[in-house]
């Protein structure tokens, strides 16, 4: 589920038991024992995920993702991190065509051929949360739902390339705002991905673009999730009058993927991916 943007951005810390502590926020540093913690939550987020996105079909409607997604996380033996959270109504976001982020599941919202929707799963098990999301292409779509798609996915992935210990948070944000332009795409800067841990929205705010050598110095064990929402237009966005649903002012097409990431002496760990069959 996708943060918003940080109250402060101040970039200066250090070390202090088991947190990094700046001027206004306080970054967890997990242990071993919290990582395969993580590393149990982030399996059960992305195998519900995986459940969805395989069902996923033109005719069915909003709400019967949040069913899928009920059902499926019960089994994982977790409870969806969403539902009831700041009073969000459902057990996870659906964002189609040109929603962002935080759409809200709706009976009469129905996937038609030619559709992208977001599906974002965060999943609560034993006291740690892992967070995914994916956009689906539903039947045969436009080249510009593909594009966007692609692109989305593919700054996604070029964030995560830059996460190691000594990096800089806007290390992340500048590799990804770098490809969404470089493909005619921008990047929402009013949201961003975020701390991640013991609860599901944590310090620190990642922003999808920035400068590079700037922000937050990564350390091992700090646990975050990287999700850019890449639109086709501008990066301009609204909210709509139920105070969770953001669209694009243009209204053009928006995507994004989401991986839940732990920093690592070695570079990186995606809690979120599932092993190949």
């Amino acid at each position: 589920m996708a943060g918003s943007a940080p109250h402060d951005p101040n970039d200066l810390g250090r070390r202090r038991g088991d947190s990094v502590t700046l001027s206004c926020v306080s970054i967890e540093i997990l242990g071993p024992k919290e990582i395969e913690k993580m590393r149990l939550a982030g399996k059960a987020a992305a195998s519900t995920l995986k459940h969805v996105g395989e069902r996923l079909r033109p005719g069915m409607s909003t709400l019967d993702i949040d069913a899928l997604v009920r059902a499926h996380t019960k089994e994982t033996g977790g409870k969806p991190s969403q539902l009831g959270y700041h009073g969000f109504p459902a057990t996870v976001c659906t964002s189609r065509n040109e929603v962002v982020c935080h759409g809200i599941p709706n009976a009469k919202e129905i996937l038609k051929e030619g559709d992208i929707v977001n599906v974002d799963v965060t999943t609560d098990l034993n006291g740690f949360h892992g967070d995914c999301s994916a956009t689906f292409v539903i039947g045969e779509a436009s080249e510009d739902a593909k594009k966007i798609a692609r692109v989305a996915r593919e700054c996604r992935d070029a964030g995560i390339a830059a996460v190691k210990e000594g990096a800089r948070l806007g290390d992340i944000g500048a590799v990804i705002e770098a490809h969404a332009k470089k493909n005619g795409c921008s990047v929402v800067r009013d949201f961003g991905g975020h701390g991640i841990g013991r609860k599901m929205h944590m310090d620190p705010h990642v922003p999808h673009y920035a400068d590079p050598g700037k922000g937050v110095r990564l350390k091992a064990g700090m646990a975050i999730t990287i999700e850019p929402m890449v639109n086709l237009g501008r990066s301009d966005i609204e909210v709509l009058d139920d105070d969770w649903t953001v669209v694009t002012v243009d209204r053009k097409l928006s995507a994004q993927f989401e991986h839940t990431v732990i920093v690592t002496r070695e570079g990186h760990e995606i809690t979120t991916l599932l092993p190949a069959p």
